[in-house]
């Protein structure tokens, strides 16, 4: 009997000591939270911005330091496991360290940036570009630590905040059109609609073949608008894989042969990526304004997204205070430096996390539910390769109409605040240039304030800020 009754609390003590172990990591009781909550939240804002999986390894793809060269490009396979380790490493962080229920991923908008006006626009090598992701990330380590951050934030006018979202989600979203051939060039009008209407249906006879693209986007934006509409979860990844189902189905695309086109233990390697960023060269260069524009964009992105989910989360108390803030400004500043480092672009915290937030998920458990998942996906690597980018044009386009939101909140009463803002959001799209939309809405702020006689609105660090433009302006000319 003694014997029994020694063993008899053997099977009870693992459970016990493992939910003390979550307890005391999380503080799940005084979060008023449970671990079976914290996994459905988890899994819940994992399925809500999977598409990053799909869309970030595309869209950095595109970054080639040879135009038309494919083999100059950054890798897509190095691309993808860059964009996983990144989300694992910085979510991971953010659970286990400042327990919040957010996750971290490379983001929408300053891929674009890094893609489509570092790279591209700017002729700067892929190599080149990482390096200026991890210098902003070390700028962004030190505005953090030294509390210059909010310093920073706050110097610049609401007005100019919500416009550079705006702004962002409009060329993200035209990205996504033109990739998809739905807005095509033109040598009269610049741009123009593609053949959307003539799709494989005969109505166009001098032009049998017509890539079915266009019309297999806008599917896919209907089918995920519905979804959204409908509040399902994961409405998203569902609409990039409908999207390429439909393709696979009128031969647009691929499909997977065996088991091993959806699965393999061979994961996706890092070697192309991995500590490929060039710093010296970032540094030669002297890119005062990419490094800049990767801060702010960052700076301000990442800001709303934590105090957004932190007020719904209830992590914020009555004066407006956020338990662990400070650390996860810093995960997140660390996350950007680990992303240079592994081959992607600047991480940073996703608002589809207000998904999982709203399934209950209260503490950091929620993160790491969603690390693991991302941890798991690099066995599904296979099938990422099989999503066409008229598949991803979707996501693009529906996330920058989401990110149009924001428009709301602009004052355009007032004339010396609604001229910036409009040119910072139609530059942006109109110059193929996130960056070329800051300087234009930063310039035209502090002028049109100063020559109004309005000097004392604006902050000495807005007209340190449009100076730098100035002279970046100006030595572009040369």
């Amino acid at each position: 009997m003694s014997n029994s009754s020694n063993d008899a609390p053997a099977p009870t003590s693992a459970p016990q000591s493992s939910k003390g172990i979550l307890e005391r990591l999380f503080k799940l009781s005084e979060k008023k939270t449970n671990v079976k909550t914290e996994l459905i939240a988890g899994a819940t804002t994992f399925m809500a911005m999977s598409y990053v999986i799909f869309v970030n390894p595309h869209i950095l793809s595109l970054a080639c330091n040879v135009p038309g060269d494919p083999a100059s490009c950054l890798p897509y396979s190095a691309a993808f496991a860059a964009t996983v380790w990144a989300a694992v490493i910085a979510t991971l962080l953010m659970g286990l360290w400042a327990n919040f229920p957010v996750a971290v991923a490379p983001g929408m908008g300053i891929n674009a940036f890094f893609t489509f006006t570092v790279v591209q626009q700017l002729g700067l090598p892929w190599q080149t570009a990482l390096g200026a992701v991890f210098i902003s990330g070390i700028v962004f380590l030190i505005l953090t630590m030294g509390g210059i951050r909010q310093a920073i934030l706050n110097s610049v006018p609401m007005n100019l905040k919500h416009a550079i979202g705006v702004g962002i989600g409009i060329f993200i979203a035209f990205v996504g059109l033109k990739g998809a051939g739905i807005v095509v060039s033109d040598p009269a009008t610049f741009v123009k609609a593609g053949h959307i209407a003539s799709l494989s249906f005969g109505f166009d006879p001098a032009s049998p073949v017509i890539p079915p693209a266009p019309v297999l986007t806008c599917a896919g934006i209907i089918f995920t608008g519905v979804l959204l509409a409908r509040k399902v979860k994961g409405a998203m990844l569902y609409g990039v894989l409908f999207t390429t189902g439909l393709g696979m189905l009128v031969g647009a695309g691929p499909y997977p042969k065996s088991l091993a086109g959806v699965f393999s233990l061979n994961v996706p390697s890092l070697k192309a990526t991995f500590l490929a960023m060039d710093l010296k060269a970032a540094f030669g260069y002297g890119i005062f304004s990419i490094i800049f524009t990767f801060t702010v964009v960052e700076l301000f992105d990442n800001m709303g997204t934590l105090i957004g989910l932190t007020r719904k989360a209830g992590l914020m108390d009555k004066d407006g205070h956020i338990e662990n803030l400070d650390r996860a400004l810093t995960t997140d500043a660390i996350g950007t430096m680990v992303s240079a480092t592994l081959g992607t672009s600047t991480v940073t915290s996703y608002i589809e996390s207000a998904a999982g937030v709203a399934e209950g998920g209260r503490t950091g458990l929620t993160s790491v539910t969603v690390a693991a998942l991302f941890l798991l996906s690099l066995f599904f690597f296979p099938l990422v390769g099989l999503v066409p980018s008229f598949a991803t044009a979707p996501a693009l386009i529906i996330v920058g109409a989401l990110m149009m939101a924001e428009v709301s909140h602009i004052r355009f009463d007032d004339i010396t605040e609604a001229i910036p803002a409009f040119l910072t959001i139609v530059m942006m799209p109109l110059t193929y240039s996130i960056a070329n939309g800051f300087a234009f809405g930063f310039v035209s702020y502090t002028l049109l304030k100063m020559l109004s006689g309005r000097i004392k609105e604006v902050s000495w660090v807005m007209i340190v800020v449009s100076l730098a433009f100035v002279v970046n302006f100006t030595l572009r000319l040369h």
